[in-house]
């Protein structure tokens, strides 16, 4: 299943939606290049959902750390939200949790970047 991503813009947080798996490939090729063109665009306040990610290996994990430091250098962010168990512990064991900002939901998520 290729990796689906939709995005929508939400109180000037641009939401992505993102179903499938985040792997070595096209799937973590295509999030990179959406987040870069995003970001490109001015698009810098990302949250992205993570809800129906069904797996992630390594090169999905290197792929979301590359999201964040692009966004961070253009001075914006990329926070994650409605995380899986499995996928929260995949973060919490390679200490990504103390870097990514984490929201139980979406609406959590795009209120912190009012903050």
């Amino acid at each position: 299943m290729p990796l689906d991503i939709q995005t929508r813009e939400v109180n000037g947080v641009t939401l992505v939606e993102l179903a499938g798996k985040i792997i070595l490939g096209e799937e973590s090729s295509a999030l990179r290049e959406k987040i870069k063109d995003l970001i490109a665009t001015g698009k810098t306040k990302l949250l992205l959902n993570l809800a129906r990610i069904s797996f992630i290996d390594s090169a999905g994990v290197g792929t979301l750390v590359s999201a964040y430091t692009s966004a961070r250098s253009q001075g914006g962010e990329v926070k994650l939200s409605s995380l899986t168990k499995k996928f929260r512990e995949t973060l919490q064991v390679t200490r990504l949790l103390t870097v990514f900002e984490v929201f139980d939901d979406d609406s959590a998520g795009i209120a912190s970047f009012r903050k």
